[in-house]
Formats: structure tokens, sequence, C-alpha cells
């Protein structure tokens, strides 16, 4: 089984040296995509001299101007390949050391995408109002959906390339997350949930998700849970 693992990018100096280097690590045959999304702070000359040293699986691309987590996703779709894409975020958040347990249900055939729980792993404890933020919209989603998610706006999300590229993702922002969740339900798909490790980062320390997208979410989910209809799946089981 060989991955495709999609790292968005925006302004992490400080970080996308040390995310690359243990996604590097992880002994699986993999392609890695970092898509740049118009960061000023520093971080494309890092990706440069990281492709330099890693180009035999290191594809970097560069945004002109900041469009935002859904758009940086779907570029890097277009150099995607593998049997399953893995969003990544750069900012150490989500730990690369978690893919194993992920790839394993979908090897197994009994999963076409599996999603990393920040709430049922080990977690750094604190905002509580993201965490309020988080199980409202889940809940929401579940309403919609019929799903069980505790987490549905998780970042750790593994996918098989093969569904991935059927879901036709539209989102430019953060309500990428939205999309994809409720056409993979909709879409009749098998979802997993595993625990992760979460190491969650304060505002001082970077954070960059606000309240306004959360009402950027809901808003999404209101427009998908109207917009997706669900299909028969397409994509034969493994």
């Amino acid at each position: 089984m060989t991955l495709c693992i999609i790292i968005p990018v925006y302004n992490e100096k400080d970080t996308i040296r040390e995310i690359i280097e243990r996604v590097v690590r992880v002994p699986i045959p993999k392609k890695i995509v970092a898509v740049d999304d118009g960061s000023t702070d520093g971080t494309r000359e890092i990706l440069r001299d990281l492709e330099s040293r890693y180009g035999d699986c290191l594809r970097c691309l560069y945004h002109n101007r900041n469009q935002g987590k859904g758009k940086a996703i779907r570029t890097a779709l277009g150099e995607a390949d593998g049997d399953v894409i893995i969003i990544q975020d750069a900012d150490l958040e989500y730990h690369p050391e978690d893919y194993p347990k992920a790839l394993e249900l979908i090897e197994k055939g009994w999963a076409d995408a599996v999603y990393g729980t920040r709430f049922l792993g080990p977690h750094r404890v604190f905002l509580f109002w993201h965490y309020v933020g988080n199980k409202f919209l889940t809940l929401l989603c579940n309403l919609i959906t019929s799903g069980m998610l505790t987490d549905m706006e998780t970042g750790f999300k593994v996918i098989r390339s093969d569904v991935f590229k059927q879901l036709d993702i539209q989102s430019y922002t953060f309500d990428f997350e939205v999309e994809v969740t409720v056409k993979l339900f909709r879409y009749g798909f098998r979802v997993y949930e595993i625990p992760i490790m979460y190491t969650g980062r304060g505002y001082e320390e970077g954070k960059k998700v606000t309240w306004r997208d959360g009402v950027r979410a809901l808003l999404a989910l209101v427009k998908w849970g109207l917009l997706v209809r669900g299909r028969r799946r397409q994509a034969s089981s493994r």
C-alpha cells in the first residue's frame, strides 16, 4: 500500500521542517505533496530547501496568495497518486506516527475512510469553547448524515484515493472538513474513527482557527446538507 500525504501550509516556518521530516520517517512507501498557500514568513524558502533534500518523495507547490485550506488540498490532488490519501496539517498538532493504525483498517478492507478523533486518545486539555463549538458542529453533522462521529472537524483524515476523487471537493476554506464528511456519509462510504494523539496549540503558539471558522462551518453544514444527495457507492471494497 502506498500513501500520498497532502500537507496544506500557511505561515508555519517554525514547524514545517519538523513535520515533513517526521512524515518522511514513517516506514511506509509514500509521496508527500506540500502546498504553500501564500506564506509570507519564510515558509517557502524552507520548503524549497526540503524539496532539494527529499526530492525523491517530496513535491512542493506554491499559491501566489492565500486561498484557504480547501483550495490547497484541491491543488495537491492534481499531483496525488497512491492507494491512500492522508491530510496532514503542518502545525505539529497531529502526529504522523498514528498513520499505521488508521491504514490497517483500510488495508484489511473494513474502511473507506478513517478519522482520528482528538477526544478519545491522549490530548492537551484546554480551549474549552473550541471543544464546545466542535461538539455542536459534530452533533449537527451527525443529525444530517445519521453518523456517529465524535470529531467531525478533525484534521486527521485518511481516505482511499479512489474514494477521495469521487467526492469532487469544491470547498476553498476550512469548510472542506464539512464537505468531505457529508459526502462520505451521503455517498455510503464506510467511515471509521480511531483515537489519536493530539497536541493542540494556543493562539500565542500560532493557532489560526477562530470563531469565524466555526460560523463558516455551520453555514457549510446547511449548504452541503441540502446540496448533497445520497447515491450508490461506486468504489469497490477491498
